[in-house]
């Protein structure tokens, strides 16, 4: 039992830095990890068998808080001193995660339109990367109104269970990644001006999350197939889309040798939690 809440607390710390990590993709994460159809079936259907799945989802929810906090105080500093770095990282991570979403395609026949899919999804993470374009305005740049924040919330929960998105990416292109981290600083240094948008940020959060999950399950259901290829694509154009930014970012710190380090520690990182995720699924 505690084993699980440690697991589970430490998949919710990698399912919140998809919120705040340009190009991660919690939903992709969620597979991984073993957890996705599982927060489906509960986002999808809360009040069902409500008690055991607030068991489930507290340990992740823990971890999700955790990782907030951990990305304010520290993951933003990589960012801002080693971008670059950082932003390969990621592409490890992804990288490493493919041939596990590509097992699951080969399960099944492979039809025409499951090429189309894949074609499509991975067009359509790619143009959101380069659109992303990276961590987007100024810190500075702290306020924007509550209607653009519960918007932004509503469309960063629906995508959120979408496989190989980020959530992250989407608040860049709708202006609000950085005002939300300006908040959660704030925050953090018991400044509970910003309390009401990130509160409101949440909640429409919650409802879009709620909205989409039924659909995303159906398609999972009935069409395993296209669904598994969709992801393929989507990771496959997160990859590129990450990794063409990292080349245009402007980084004097950075060496190729740094990269190859932060390159193996992502594909390793990405291994490690493949094989927590068949353990603790196998028990």
């Amino acid at each position: 039992m505690i084993k699980k809440f440690t697991y589970r607390t430490f998949c919710g710390f990698l399912l919140g830095l998809s919120i705040f990590a340009p190009g991660f993709s919690g939903s992709v994460i969620a597979i991984i990890m073993g957890v996705y159809h599982d927060l489906l079936r509960i986002i999808s259907n809360p009040f069902k068998q409500f008690k055991q799945n607030f068991v489930y989802c507290l340990p992740l929810a823990i971890g999700g808080i955790l990782s907030a906090v951990f990305f304010v105080i520290s993951f933003r500093f990589l960012f801002e001193t080693y971008e670059r770095a950082v932003y390969i990282l990621f592409v490890g991570l992804i990288a490493g995660n493919m041939p596990i979403i590509f097992a699951e395609v080969k399960k099944r026949k492979i039809e025409r339109n499951h090429y189309v899919a894949g074609l499509l999804a991975f067009m359509f993470a790619f143009a959101i990367c380069v659109l992303g374009g990276g961590i987007g305005q100024s810190p500075d740049e702290s306020y924007v109104g509550i209607t653009t924040f519960a918007l932004s919330g509503f469309v960063g929960g629906a995508v959120g269970l979408v496989p190989g998105m980020s959530v992250s990416t989407i608040l860049i292109i709708m202006g609000v990644y950085s005002p939300l981290i300006f908040a959660a600083e704030s925050l953090l240094r018991m400044n509970v001006e910003y309390i009401m948008p990130l509160g409101v940020f949440g909640a429409f959060a919650v409802i879009g999350l709620v909205a989409a999950s039924r659909g995303i399950k159906f398609v999972f259901e009935r069409l395993t197939g296209l669904a598994n290829t969709a992801v393929f694509g989507f990771m496959g154009g997160s990859l590129l889309g990450i990794f063409i930014q990292s080349l245009q970012i402007y980084d004097p710190s950075f060496d190729w040798l740094q990269g190859g380090v932060m390159l193996a520690i992502g594909l390793l990182a990405s291994m490690l939690f493949v094989s927590m995720g068949k353990s603790m699924n196998n028990e």
